[in-house]
């Protein structure tokens, strides 16, 4: 037995449970890994609220989509990845990432970057694995567009800005005033105040709008996000795209008439971008940002902060001995 936090219930925080459980087995294409730390997710909250699917009871579910650690034990089918190696990734819906041990996919396991310890690794796979879908993927973004990043300073907005500034792009991010700093360190072109300017008035002529504005965390960040999207059609030209990796943008018959696209955009698993992503790290072009870090049986109050909707970089959960 091991030491996870598991929910048998959907709820709020206090249903989380640190507790006892078995050590997962590993499948013929798996691997079992010792987990170092654990990601907090915004995702992480919404399935235990029910509010992604829902399983039937009894149940005893461990939350946690995106780990860092060392490979334990592998599948007679794993080649890539041997007994020893220090991996990230995303482990997906399925959850396992708040427990001493989890069995992951060994494709969805990238090489962690060496320059990072196994805190800010955590921080990564799930925030880059989707500003990577938002800005390329599903953005096109190109060097010399111009990109409008909101919530640029959470845990994908400040990936997306890093990334974006990577790929040559014009960079303008939205956040609150204390978030101003630590994005013109991360290279922001334009900053813009999103409590006291109106970003419409001050912004043009955009390629791209990320939309990083997490839903479901109050009503008031309910409220902004849903004007934040409706009026983030008139600061495209021509042509130009919204994503948002919470929703799923629809333009009006005006923004249509303009040629505006919208589209949704998510962690898409897989260890050849986060193999990219772990070389952008150690070249120095990319440095997650953790704001919070808790042990593992702290796993409630990560949740409560994460509810918020206004946390700076990522909640990481420290897991065993690192």
């Amino acid at each position: 037995m091991v030491k996870a936090v598991r929910y048998h219930d959907y709820g709020g925080p206090e249903v989380l449970c640190y507790e006892d459980a078995p050590i997962p087995e590993p499948g013929p294409r798996d691997v079992l890994v010792r987990v170092h730390a654990a990601g907090v997710n915004p995702a992480d909250r919404q399935i235990r609220a029910g509010l992604r699917f829902r399983l039937d009871k009894p149940f005893a579910f461990i939350p946690g989509c995106e780990v860092s650690g060392t490979v334990e034990k592998r599948g007679a089918e794993v080649k890539v990845l041997t007994v020893s190696d220090e991996v990230y990734g995303m482990l997906g819906t399925l959850g396992g990432g708040y427990a001493e041990y989890v069995v992951a996919a060994a494709d969805n396991l990238g090489r962690k970057p060496a320059s990072l310890d196994h805190v800010h690794a955590a921080a990564l796979p799930v925030a880059a694995l989707t500003a990577w879908d938002a800005l390329f993927e599903v953005g096109g973004l190109v060097a010399g567009q111009k990109i409008l990043i909101h919530a640029a300073a959470g845990g994908v907005g400040h990936v997306a800005v890093q990334l974006a500034k990577w790929r040559g792009a014009h960079v303008i991010g939205t956040a609150s005033t204390r978030n101003e700093a630590f994005l013109r360190e991360l290279g922001v072109d334009e900053f813009v105040d999103y409590r006291a300017t109106v970003f419409g008035s001050v912004v043009r002529d955009v390629d791209v709008v990320v939309d990083a504005i997490p839903r479901e965390a109050d009503d008031a960040t309910d409220v902004l996000a849903r004007e934040t999207m409706a009026r983030s059609w008139v600061v495209l030209k021509d042509g130009g795209i919204q994503v948002s990796i919470c929703a799923n943008p629809r333009p009006g018959p005006e923004a249509a008439r303009r040629g505006l696209r919208g589209a949704y955009a998510g962690a898409q698993p897989g260890n050849d971008v986060l193999n990219r992503i772990a070389g952008l790290v150690d070249e120095g072009r990319l440095s997650p940002a953790v704001g919070v870090i808790l042990a593992l049986r702290e796993a409630r109050q990560a949740h409560e902060l994460i509810q918020t909707g206004h946390t700076r970089g990522k909640i990481v959960l420290e897991v065993g001995e690192l």
